[in-house]
């Protein structure tokens, strides 16, 4: 059985060859990456499977305790994250099951378990850290069709078929391309239209062992995750995690710096950046979402643009250079490191870069150095 659905086929990737079961009680997304519930191409797909098979959906949003460098600090992050998601889930038709794990391989078998329930999972792709091995371990343990669907960039991952080593190739292949992409975007209501039906209740042997948790307020948060097996040296900072704390960043940055972003956003004193980093990295909230805002702030139309696509760092947007320098970093920069991680399998090793990167390296490794500076002195920015 095949979707044609909303979200462009050249996002969505078959993980397995199991079959959809129409006879199934509900669709599953596995939320792994995409943390949000507007402005996300696998919600929009969970969604068109849902509607197609006339059956309800049911968003599983999980956090496991043995993630590289788990810590008290990148915990309540996403926990604030999931609590905004459950609030904005609550007394709707969309079923929201939030499982966090208490001890280290306890939610082993939540997914499989669900699955035997399941029409057809859907859920992130994300060429990343530890969850393209934890996707292609569940795909093969699952019973139905698993899917994943990529909403990393406007750019899909799978569009180019090669790897880029500078910035200025990949800035010249967007350019060619960016424009029609740009009327492709994920839906700021994924569940306006017809109406998704209600699920009755998830498996009582599903709950009974992996109990769901109640997410409140952040001081709640910050607080149960003291009994959790996670780095506790690592303490929280004053984020808050969540696709409202993302977007009233965003909201602070286009009022209050960004007027001065080309200017001083290299010199670190002057506190220019978007601080949007850690929402789009814990996927808070999408980049198609932010730069739509750029383009409605700057009253876009797709007229400005140049028709030569060479590449070029400015002038190409017809914009002002507050705003064509920081789509620079939002679409050039951010998307060409997934490029990379999406083709290169050992994006994370010395070996992945370039001959010439590597031959500069050698050759400046032994330059003399006017500052250097202690691990602590580097944490404490002194």
């Amino acid at each position: 059985m095949k979707l044609t659905g909303s979200v462009p086929s050249l996002r969505v990737i078959s993980c397995n060859k199991d079959p959809v079961n129409p006879h199934g009680d509900f669709v599953l997304y596995w939320m792994t990456a995409f943390r949000r519930v507007s402005w996300n191409f696998a919600l929009d797909r969970a969604v068109d499977w849902a509607r197609e098979l006339q059956k309800p959906l049911l968003v599983l949003e999980a956090l496991r305790c043995d993630y590289p460098w788990a810590s008290d600090r990148l915990h309540a992050f996403v926990l604030e994250g999931m609590a905004h998601n459950a609030r904005e889930l609550a007394n709707g038709p969309v079923s929201y099951y939030p499982y966090v794990e208490r001890i280290r391989g306890e939610g082993k078998g939540l997914l499989e378990s669900l699955s035997r329930n399941a029409c057809v999972i859907v859920t992130d792709y994300f060429p990343c850290f530890f969850i393209p091995a934890m996707t292609k371990a569940a795909a093969g343990r699952v019973g139905v069709l698993m899917e994943m669907v990529d909403g990393n960039g406007l750019l899909p991952l799978h569009l180019p078929e090669k790897v880029f080593q500078a910035a200025y190739h990949f800035r010249r292949f967007s350019q060619k391309h960016l424009l029609p992409l740009l009327s492709q975007q994920p839906k700021a209501r994924p569940f306006a239209g017809p109406k998704l039906q209600t699920l009755g209740a998830i498996s009582p042997a599903v709950v009974e062992r992996w109990a769901s948790l109640p997410l409140e307020g952040a001081h709640s948060i910050r607080t149960f995750i003291n009994s959790l097996p996670i780095d506790h040296k690592v303490r929280p900072v004053d984020y808050r995690g969540g696709t409202g704390p993302a977007r009233s960043a965003f909201r602070t940055f286009i009022e209050n710096r960004f007027s001065s972003y080309k200017k001083n956003r290299n010199h670190p004193d002057e506190l220019a950046e978007s601080g949007l980093s850690p929402y789009l990295h814990f996927g808070h909230i999408s980049s198609h979402e932010i730069v739509n805002g750029i383009l409605e702030q700057q009253q876009w139309s797709p007229k400005q643009c140049s028709d030569q696509a060479k590449g070029q760092r400015e002038g190409w947007w017809g914009m002002d250079e507050n705003a064509e320098a920081f789509l620079d970093q939002i679409i050039t920069w951010r998307e060409l490191g997934f490029q990379f991680c999406h083709h290169r399998p050992d994006y994370y090793e010395y070996g992945s870069l370039p001959n010439w990167a590597i031959k500069t390296l050698q050759q400046h490794g032994q330059d003399p150095r006017p500052f250097l500076y202690t691990i602590q002195e580097f944490e404490e920015a002194r």
